[in-house]
């Protein structure tokens, strides 16, 4: 699920309701110039053998986006957070930066 900010009302609200299978097909999704609050629950096997499905929150801050949207979506993080209850923030730039979520997940360098 994608959460974008309204500009005029300032509300937090779904962009989609689209469930996404695989991490490719979001990326594919992400706009270019304007962030997002993406929730994530992703089962993943650790080194360990153990099955986890950490519930965390993507916080899609691409470099051409605007300094106004930048401040709007900086300081409504934490609330995002809140609300959501997630367990960990995971900041990425570009939708390439979606191949590494899988190893900050399992907590690999």
């Amino acid at each position: 699920m994608r959460d974008q900010i309204d500009k005029k009302s300032l509300e937090i609200s779904q962009a989609d309701d689209e469930v996404y299978t695989n991490l490719q097909e979001l990326g594919d999704e992400l706009p270019d110039h304007s962030p997002r609050f993406v929730l994530l629950s992703y089962p993943l096997t650790l080194s360990s053998g153990r099955l986890s499905v950490p519930y965390v929150m993507l916080y899609y801050l691409p470099v051409t986006c605007n300094s106004e949207l930048r401040m709007l979506y900086a300081g409504a993080k934490e609330l995002m957070r809140n609300t959501a209850e997630v367990g960990k923030i995971i900041e990425i730039d570009t939708a390439e930066d979606l191949e590494e979520v899988e190893e900050k997940l399992k907590g690999e360098p």
